[in-house]
């Protein structure tokens, strides 16, 4: 439904603009003075989740005034719409029902005539029968050899979600099954597989090509030459490996597909029986809870994959059901709103502080960046107000070492999220060993606690007597949230991702803006393509900028180099003013 009038014209905005003047000039240090019991005020707990919101520049009115701008704005109104299959996806007209794939089996949800829980267990049961077959030992390669190492072919959504969940949930491998190890590959350069191929056999090797539309050239480019290796060393190899062994049966046996475009799948060679379902209704950034995450239930087993499935579930049964005051996704998304438009900060830093999350601030830097990083309302108008901060991070014990100096004494305000699961290692065997690595997450969580007080406090987070010169002080006042799992597993990674998942969404309802679209990346694609044939063909040089020509000019005399036998190389650049 259409507004009236931009956000920023209504009441509620207006009102957190006036707000904002006085609290802007209040250091985070008068806020805790001013408030005791402020963490028990401004902490929530879900699905295995403590959200602590008590370090954000903000008062309770302050929450207040953004709960009325999250009603003025729809927000409850627009989160039915969204789990309940609406088109909220308007510029494609479509639904975005990524919260189905983690439906459970006896949930029901017919969306324009079509029941989607029953065609997403369908899926989930053709992945089960396929990873039973991989952890059994009894997937076989052309030359009857069992499958060892599976290679995903990916980017973007169908890379970065099976690559970080993966990564985080290595410790539930299942016991006693034949181990798979995955690998990811994404890069168009194809360096990442390069690597792959000088190390793995051909006879016990598979890859699995993730595309929704299947033309993505990165993928398929990867697949190509992943393609041309597996021929090469067991095709022309048949006579020594004394194995009948054809194209068809590489094809068939190294292969996997899971794509929203069965007949392109078809039409590179993927047998049916390998291929499996992607809907239109699931952006590629939010798929890893469907066939996009075969490699994830490849690591952990389908069990565990139904568990992650189930924490997302259960923060999308929060989501739904709890009041906006109480709501973590809600609230987590007011915290930005107040932060990028208000108090004009739009840096914001993910830091997990536990090494499997090694991959988490990647994640969310496309998440919330493709999926925010918008400028035009659903009316077609230009906003006159910031939406999506840049988002970056890293492992939060390595960062310290690293940017947290920026964070501490640079200039610039920087929203920062810490991250932490309250307990681990119980399940280590040898005592010593559990006790020096409990010692070890202690010190870590120690950390986290500690950096969060000290950008909060500055110099006021410790007691010491004497002035300190200017290089030595921490002007403190950085706003910060806390999240802490009670333990990283399955199903509060789930809940963990489903949140952030939420967040997006309720921040784009706010903006007025489509989340699930990504219409910025598709230019460059188109171009890359147009500079590509130039390339090729050395045709329609003059059409291009002055900086490109000179660019593929270079390019092109390395190339003739090359063709003459020269060593391959640039010619020295002309100095400023003079000619070429």
């Amino acid at each position: 439904m259409s507004r009236t009038a931009t956000i920023d014209r209504q009441p509620a905005w207006r009102a957190l603009q006036a707000h904002a003047d006085e609290v802007r000039t209040t250091h985070l240090r008068e806020l805790f003075a001013e408030q005791p019991g402020r963490f028990a005020y401004f902490h929530r707990q879900a699905a295995g989740l403590t959200l602590d919101l008590s370090k954000q520049r903000w008062r309770p009115e302050t929450l207040e005034l953004l709960l009325e701008l999250a009603r003025e704005a729809g927000v409850p109104k627009a989160i039915e719409g969204l789990l309940s299959g609406e088109r909220v996806n308007r510029s494609e007209d479509r639904p975005a029902l990524h919260t189905a794939l983690r439906l459970p089996a006896d949930a029901c949800l017919e969306v324009e005539g079509e029941d989607l829980v029953s065609a997403v267990h369908r899926t989930l049961t053709r992945m089960e029968a396929m990873v039973a077959k991989f952890h059994a030992g009894q997937w076989r390669g052309a030359t009857g050899r069992t499958i060892s190492d599976v290679v995903n072919l990916g980017v973007g959504g169908s890379d970065l979600g099976p690559l970080m969940v993966t990564h985080a949930l290595a410790d539930y491998r299942p016991a006693g099954v034949h181990e798979i190890h995955v690998h990811f590959a994404s890069t168009m350069d194809g360096s990442q597989l390069a690597d792959y191929l000088s190390r793995l056999n051909p006879e016990t090797t598979l890859f699995v090509l993730s595309s929704k539309s299947f033309t993505t050239i990165d993928t398929l480019s990867n697949a190509r030459t992943a393609r041309d290796w597996l021929f090469s060393r067991l095709v022309v190899a048949e006579r020594e490996l004394a194995v009948d062994v054809d194209r068809d049966l590489v094809m068939r046996q190294h292969f996997i597909g899971v794509s929203a475009s069965p007949e392109k799948m078809s039409e590179w060679g993927i047998a049916e029986v390998n291929q499996l379902e992607f809907w239109e209704w699931v952006g590629g950034r939010y798929s890893l809870w469907g066939a996009i995450g075969l490699p994830i239930a490849l690591v952990v087993g389908m069990a565990r994959f139904r568990e992650l499935l189930a924490g997302a579930h259960a923060m999308d049964r929060h989501f739904q059901a709890a009041a906006l005051e109480d709501n973590l996704p809600v609230l987590l998304a007011l915290a930005g709103i107040w932060n990028v438009n208000f108090l004009d900060i739009r840096a914001h830093s993910i830091l997990p502080y536990d090494g499997r999350l090694e991959y988490f601030a990647s994640y969310l830097e496309q998440l919330e960046m493709e999926s925010n990083g918008k400028s035009v309302t659903h009316d077609g108008q230009v906003t006159t107000y910031s939406t999506c901060p840049v988002l970056w991070g890293q492992l939060g014990p390595n960062a310290q070492h690293a940017f947290y100096q920026l964070l501490h004494q640079g200039t610039q305000a920087v929203e920062c999220d810490f991250i932490a699961p309250l307990r681990r290692y119980d399940d280590v065997i040898d005592d010593a060993t559990r006790t020096h690595l409990k010692n070890q997450h202690r010190l870590t969580l120690a950390n986290c606690f500690a950096q969060s007080r000290v950008l909060m406090l500055g110099d006021n987070a410790i007691d010491e007597p004497g002035e300190r010169p200017n290089h030595k002080r921490y002007r403190g006042n950085q706003p910060s949230t806390t999240l802490l799992l009670d333990r990283l597993t399955p199903r509060t990674l789930g809940a963990l991702i489903a949140l952030y998942e939420h967040k997006v969404f309720v921040q784009a309802t706010i903006w007025d803006i489509n989340p699930f679209d990504q219409w910025g990346v598709e230019l460059g694609k188109q171009i890359a393509g147009e500079t590509d044939r130039i390339l090729a063909s050395r045709q329609g040089l003059d059409a291009m900028d002055d900086s490109s020509r000179g660019l593929i000019e270079a390019l092109w005399r390395v190339e003739e180099q090359g063709r003459e036998g020269e060593p391959a190389g640039t010619e020295a650049l002309p100095s400023a003013g003079e000619n070429p």
